[in-house]
């Protein structure tokens, strides 16, 4: 979540939460394919490969149904706070949500690490 992703950086999370997918799996998985340059820490045989959504069938599907899903649960947080417009930007850092973010300041799900929203942060307590 937001409060882990502040506290230890969104590299870090991201493995975690692998790890803890590939933990709660019904079966251990022999080999882990993994988009990017990193493994995770679990004794399982793994090949990191970069712009492996790209490269790998497997990893791109797997990055689609991320990003769906990813998509879904935005569209749930446009419903719960309308101001932002997390239904069009996803989250990125488009103009419109640096501006939600000026107007409105962060809302509780927002890293308070994310670029914009630090940024927001200082401005309001200079």
């Amino acid at each position: 979540d937001e409060h882990e992703i502040d506290r230890i950086n969104i590299l870090r999370a991201s493995l975690l939460a692998m790890r803890m997918a590939v933990l709660n799996l019904p079966v251990t998985p022999e080999l882990l394919l993994l988009d990017g340059n990193q493994t995770i820490d679990l004794p399982i045989d793994q090949i990191p490969v970069v712009r492996g959504d790209a490269r790998l069938v497997s990893v791109g599907a797997a990055s689609i149904v991320a990003k769906v899903t990813r998509d879904e649960l935005m569209a749930c947080y446009a419903v719960k706070y309308p101001q932002y417009g997390f239904e069009k930007h996803k989250g990125y850092p488009t103009r419109e949500h640096v501006q939600a973010l000026k107007k409105f300041g962060p809302s509780v799900i927002h890293r308070m690490s994310f670029g914009p929203v630090r940024a927001c942060l200082l401005e309001a307590s200079v």
